[in-house]
């Protein structure tokens, strides 16, 4: 995904390529404005061949004027087609590096057996089983079901940073293709067909085609598509006023002056922008449309979630806390049992710091049964081989197992709970029958740098809503520490749905970001979906965006790009606007010489030749002038928007009405001295 690693001069010479092979005329007929310069260069190119088409007088220099001209209405043509080609060559040098990634890939596929056979990667379907190695590259979408190994996402993320990827979390299970195994074995489950996957579904937003143009876009094509008629009719109108008074115009100026006052800078940017704006977003390391970003731009309410994506997500044991009268010993025993069958990172880490605290099992576990923890009991355990039952969980959870006898425990509990709650961590509750023996304390870390980046959400008019599992106190730590606006505790998903449908019937855009499997119901409500790369394939699957960083608080980076490609469509229809009665003023006066009003030719042009080639070469400096900018965006800044609409104006629109008063009188003068015309 990183542009340095792209090589840079084969992307500009195939650019300069398909910008010359689009010169073809039908790539025209879908845009009038565009359309108008093509027909204009034909005829213009006609008047060259054949001086007297239209029973003009010409002279000796017709021939040459009119050839020059022709050149640079083509010029004009290249230049536009150059900026869509940069763009659109960008895009795919990275899409080709990741379809090579998925081309020519040899799997070991695993059978039911045990037997391994090489397949080709392409054959793989979901629900195939496939064993990797170190140094393999991942051939497929996949969740881990058994082994521990170190995997390089580099390639995908453009992070260095092994990730450990092992069974028991929906996060940390999840592996993605393209990825590589650096050290020991992982089996995996294949989650995605071929076409389905992550790099699948990147290739396809890089160089796949839209049906539809977004409203933005509709909007500001309609406008140009206005302007170019307008003018259209205004040269029109010049050229019967003109004959009327006997001063007829010649037919190359006629199509010099049209083709230089409509925006065909703005409609040649029009596409360059978007497919500029999805190099951006790769860039950014998101998969999502341009269609997805429109909409992210008028987001009011962001709701996340905290396990992943606000915390680092594993939570892990870091000690045992006793109550009533009972051991440290005795409590590492209970949660060891409690955690005999809990495959999760969570489940894992209690088992260890259980054996170290000099825990054992002491029954046999083929005897025992299962009790799995879900989101909506929040309890889990095991029942022993003497009907005993050992129970880990919630407060609430286990205060209703418990029942009557809880009474007996409330005041020592909950002041341990309250003090775990009080340093961010979450308390798990650990009884045996209707007798609690202590409290796990499950430690988890807020990321580095996330308060920042919320204050940076709010200074955008964003407000964040985190929803948990926790309970009310360690949610409040969280909260406070990330610097969110409000928190939903003790959530279930069916709440998170609740809290998303409770903002949208106030009217309100919402962003959703998760990535566990129970993330899903509330990633389909939401308007915009953002789920984090180190989730889970349902997760990806689901929402709109994936952001391969697996930041929670990348829309902030999508809201700013959005934000750009508006304010650069705005400041270039501005700056067109503008600029065009800047080209109009310096042309017009060249008009009416025959009438003596030379005193409005205020920056003394020499002559109408002169003129016309100085405003058609302005036009097509302008034109390459536009690539840079289109391709990079003006900058977003989070400042006020009078702020911005002010510098706009003072850059954009003075800058339009006297660049190319400047500019035409240089190239004049440049053109005289030469002896052109």
């Amino acid at each position: 995904m990183k542009q340095s690693k792209l090589n840079s001069q084969k992307i500009y010479s195939q650019a300069l390529i398909d910008a010359f092979l689009q010169l073809n005329p039908r790539s025209a007929i879908q845009n009038p404005t565009f359309l108008i310069v093509w027909l204009g260069t034909i005829i213009t190119f006609l008047i060259t061949i054949f001086p007297n088409l239209f029973g003009e007088l010409n002279n000796s220099n017709s021939h040459t004027f009119n050839g020059l001209v022709t050149l640079l209405l083509l010029l004009n043509i290249y230049g536009g087609n150059l900026g869509k080609a940069l763009a659109q060559a960008k895009l795919k040098a990275k899409a080709k590096r990741l379809q090579l990634l998925q081309s020519g890939t040899i799997s070991k596929k695993l059978s039911a057996d045990g037997v391994i056979t090489e397949v080709p990667s392409a054959s793989l379907r979901r629900g195939d089983t496939i064993y990797v190695v170190a140094g393999d590259i991942i051939p497929a979408d996949g969740e881990v079901v058994l082994g521990v190994g170190s995997v390089d996402e580099s390639f995908i993320t453009g992070e260095s940073t092994l990730v450990i990827k092992e069974l028991g979390s929906e996060v940390a299970s999840s592996v993605t293709e393209g990825t590589r195994i650096i050290s020991d074995e992982l089996i995996i489950r294949v989650t995605a067909n071929p076409g389905q996957g992550l790099v699948a579904r990147m290739i396809n937003v890089m160089i796949g085609k839209r049906e539809c143009k977004n409203s933005n876009e509709i909007a500001l094509q309609i406008l140009l598509s206005i302007l170019t008629i307008i003018f259209l009719c205004v040269v029109i109108t010049l050229s019967s006023f003109t004959t009327y008074l006997g001063m007829p115009i010649s037919v190359t100026f006629l199509v010099s002056l049209l083709v230089s006052l409509i925006p065909v800078n703005v409609v040649t940017s029009l596409s360059t922008m978007s497919i500029a704006t999805i190099d951006n977003i790769t860039n950014a390391n998101v998969i999502a449309s341009s269609d997805d970003l429109e909409q992210c731009i008028g987001v009011n309410t962001l709701v996340v979630d905290k396990t992943g994506t606000i915390t680092l997500g594993n939570r892990l044991a870091e000690d045992f806390i006793p109550i009533c009268n009972h051991l440290g010993s005795e409590v590492a025993a209970m949660a060891m049992a409690a955690s005999l069958f809990d495959d999760t990172l969570e489940g894992k880490s209690i088992f260890r710091l259980a054996e170290q605290w000099g825990a054992k099992i002491d029954f046999e576990p083929q005897q025992c049964g299962a009790v799995y923890f879900s989101t909506t009991t929040r309890i889990s355990g095991t029942n022993l081989p003497n009907n005993s039952k050992v129970r880990k969980g919630s407060l609430s959870a286990i205060r209703e197992f418990v029942g009557a006898q809880y009474h007996k425990f409330s005041s020592e509990l909950n002041t341990a709970c309250e003090r775990i709650a009080l340093q961010g961590g979450t308390p798990l509750v650990v009884c045996r029958d209707n007798e609690i023996y202590g409290v796990i304390y499950l430690k988890d870390v807020v990321k580095p740098g996330i308060r920042d980046r919320f204050y940076k959400l709010k200074k955008l008019g964003i407000y964040t809503i985190m929803v948990t599992g926790d309970n009310q106190i360690t949610a409040g730590v969280i909260s406070r520490e990330a610097g969110i606006d409000d928190f939903i505790a003790e959530a279930t998903p069916n709440d998170k749905i609740a809290v998303i449908r409770q903002q949208q019937s106030q009217g309100k855009l919402v962003a959703m970001t998760g990535e566990g499997n129970n993330d899903v119901p509330a990633l389909s409500q939401a308007d915009i979906s953002l789920a984090m790369n180190a989730g889970t394939q349902a997760a990806r699957l689901t929402a709109r965006i994936v952001d391969l960083d697996s930041d929670p608080t990348k829309l902030i980076e999508i809201v700013a790009i959005g934000k750009q490609l508006l304010m650069t469509s705005g400041a270039l229809t501005l700056f067109s606007l503008t600029n065009n009665i800047g080209k109009y003023l310096a042309v017009l006066p060249m008009l009416f010489t025959p009438l003596n009003l030379g005193r409005f030719n205020f920056i003394q042009l020499s002559n109408t030749n002169s003129a016309v080639l100085s405003l058609l070469i302005y036009n097509v400096i302008a034109v390459f002038a536009f690539i840079p900018l289109v391709l990079r965006g003006i900058k977003f800044r989070s400042i006020a928007t009078n702020e911005i609409f002010q510098i706009n104006m003072l850059i954009y629109g003075l800058g339009g009405l006297f660049i190319p008063l400047v500019t035409i009188k240089l190239l004049d003068m440049a053109i005289k001295n030469i002896g052109f015309v």
